[in-house]
């Protein structure tokens, strides 16, 4: 007698992200700060609370977050001046997503994409809707440190030690420092190369 064929059980679902992301949430209304971070906690995300922009400023100057959720309205500085101040500083990439309970006409949608927003959602907050905009806040938080490790890489020579700019152009390096940091050579010999080279 044949076996009948052994079934393969169904394939699981995809698991959910298990990276967790520090997020600070801006917002000045007792009862909807609750629901944002009780909504950002069950999305397993680490969720800090600042009740107006200057506090949320100085909490982001300590560093440790690179997600901010921000009503557009709260008070000392507002969601989109933060976004400015946020965007003018160096540093680690900051992803910024804007909450408002108005209607975002196209005209401040441009003054907010020109400030630096990178998302808006309309309040009451969606979780479903804010889970798949942190999906993609992580995706891009995790290119920037990819590039900012690439591009703390500096191509050298093995042998003759010059440097390759962004140009692909291969320089002294001398001359790499000089132009891109300022830095400038004074020549001299060493110990190791005197006894080498000139005894």
């Amino acid at each position: 007698m044949i076996a009948p064929p052994r079934l393969r059980p169904p394939a699981e679902p995809a698991a959910r992200s298990t990276t967790r992301m520090r997020i600070l949430a801006i917002e000045d209304q007792p009862v909807a700060a609750i629901q944002l971070l009780g909504v950002l906690k069950s999305l397993g995300h680490t969720a800090d609370h600042a009740k107006d922009g200057r506090e949320a400023w100085r909490m982001l100057a300590r560093g440790g977050h690179r997600v901010v959720v921000s009503d557009w309205r709260v008070p000392e500085i507002d969601g989109l001046q933060l976004c400015r101040m946020i965007r003018e500083r160096s540093g680690d990439y900051v992803y910024f997503i804007l909450i408002s309970a108005l209607k975002v006409t196209r005209e401040r949608q441009i003054e907010a994409l020109a400030a630096g927003v990178d998302d808006f959602l309309r309040k009451p907050v969606d979780p479903d809707e804010l889970g798949m905009r942190l999906h993609v806040a992580e995706r891009i938080i995790g290119f920037t440190n990819q590039v900012k490790k690439l591009e703390s890489i500096l191509p050298i020579c093995g042998y003759c030690k010059k440097v390759r700019n962004d140009g692909k152009y291969w320089q002294e390096i001398e001359e790499y420092y000089a132009k891109n940091q300022g830095t400038r050579f004074s020549h001299g010999i060493c110990p190791d190369c005197y006894r080498r080279v000139m005894v």
